[in-house]
């Protein structure tokens, strides 16, 4: 069955066939368009929402299948059915892991779908490394790859420092307004061919960190919040009910994990099946050699950050990976396996001790590495607070904030109760201090009565 799939073609590519794209991310799939477009594919990422999204995936996909899988196909399915497109000169476009997760098997739900969509004759193209599918009209050469790892990097530069720079702008909507002109700057450089050499993109990181951190700002401490997931439901607005814009209104500081430490622990899982398992040499090293680019990708960022002191930068991978050294193995990689456990951890290490962890329908590995992890991260991190939230089609969005809001309230109120023992430490160390200033250095304090 799989060999019947309509590919993609060069011809397809050359007649400047539409290529329809999901969004999870809006920056860092902003840069991404820009950089297929670039690259020859007229890219379109979608931005289609509403109630009719979940109602095309339920029409056309199980309900037992899960929650991203069936909003990922609705929102093709919608789109197709808005009339934007020419139905005989669009595409698909879906990342393929080549693991064991579901997110393998989207491009097969995604067909079925078409087919019974009375579209089969759309071709549907598989974006992976696994070798899983090849596609004439679409290949992932090194300069591609070497942008859109560009990509990544900026926008988790972006993401990072916008969520510590928005709760605390005096000026309210000038963290957005800084976000909207760095994404025209971007767009213009890689117009131009630039930004994305080692040299400018370090130029372009540490002036973007410089620029956010030039915003005025109150000096207050906020209760921080981490948010960890399933990689679609954790980013996606259309996959969380809007998460982000929910924790916005709630008075506190949010962090989520960047992508870059994804695309890590997936090339870190190919190198440790080759030496498990065995394999191809040559793929080993190409991994390897990927891993080192990538992983200086990451210390440029980290640095860009770490270099302003008003920021809490992200931790280093290999650092992630051995915060779970003996809490979880290594072998449970299943969709974000350890990873999503190995995050939690490396909030609370950065003061995100408040954690939601966006729990899917239907993603069994993220229920085990997450919720139940729960029990067995309390006792390594006792002062961490998870709440596991379940994005699925019973759950309401009222029902989903009202347990974010409770787990805030509890928080909001440890945060008060901390905030008054530092207070009264320090009125204790500075009486302390004014007594020592004050005394004689007698051993008979009632000699002197001071």
């Amino acid at each position: 069955m799989a060999s019947e799939h309509v590919e993609f073609t060069k011809e397809m590519r050359e007649a400047g066939y539409t290529i329809l794209v999901p969004n999870m991310l809006d920056f860092h799939f902003s840069l991404l368009e820009k950089v297929l477009r670039l690259n020859g594919y007229n890219a379109v990422v979608l931005h289609n929402s509403g109630p009719n999204i979940m109602s095309e995936g339920l029409k056309y996909v199980h309900n037992d299948t899960c929650v991203p899988a069936l909003l990922v196909i609705g929102q093709f399915i919608d789109a197709l059915h808005s009339g934007k497109y020419d139905l005989d000169k669009v595409a698909l476009a879906i990342t393929q892991t080549g693991g064991g997760c579901r997110a393998s098997n989207y491009i097969h739900l995604l067909r079925k779908a078409l087919k019974k969509a009375g579209l089969s004759h759309i071709p549907v193209i598989s974006v992976n490394m696994s070798g899983l599918e090849k596609a004439s009209g679409f290949k992932i050469t090194i300069p591609l790859l070497r942008q859109v790892i560009a990509s990544l990097v900026y926008g988790d530069c972006i993401m990072h420092i916008s969520n510590q720079t928005r709760p605390y702008e005096t000026h309210p909507g000038e963290t957005d307004a800084l976000i909207a002109r760095w994404n025209d700057d971007l767009v213009a450089q890689f117009n131009r061919g630039r930004g994305l050499s080692r040299k400018e993109m370090r130029a372009n990181l540490d002036k973007i960190v410089t620029d956010f951190d030039n915003i005025d700002r109150s000096r207050e401490k906020k209760t921080r919040v981490g948010v960890v997931g399933e990689i679609y439901v954790k980013y996606s607005p259309l996959g969380n009910n809007g998460l982000e814009a929910f924790l916005r209104t709630q008075d506190c500081e949010y962090m989520i994990p960047g992508i870059m430490g994804f695309a890590l622990f997936k090339i870190d899982n190919r190198i440790e099946d080759i030496h498990l398992y065995g394999g191809n040499p040559f793929k080993l090293a190409f991994c390897k050699v990927l891993f080192g680019y990538v992983q200086k990708m990451e210390k440029m960022l980290i640095d860009a950050i770490s270099a302003h002191p008003n920021f809490v930068a992200p931790s280093p991978f290999t650092h992630t990976k051995s915060l779970v050294k003996d809490v979880i193995g290594y072998g449970s990689k299943m969709g974000e396996g350890w990873l999503l456990t190995a995050e939690m951890l490396e909030l609370a290490e950065n003061g995100y001790e408040n954690i939601i962890c966006t729990q899917p329908f239907g993603c069994l590995p993220n229920h085990i590495c997450g919720k139940g992890m729960i029990r067995r991260l309390t006792q390594v991190h006792p002062g961490i607070n998870i709440v596991p939230i379940d994005y699925d089609l019973s759950a309401t969005k009222v029902n989903q904030e009202n347990r974010i809001r409770l787990m805030l309230a509890v928080a909001h109120d440890a945060e008060k109760k901390r905030q008054q023992q530092e207070l009264l430490i320090a009125q204790d160390e500075a009486m302390h201090e004014e007594i020592q200033r004050g005394c004689n250095g007698c051993t008979n304090c009632e000699a002197c009565g001071k």
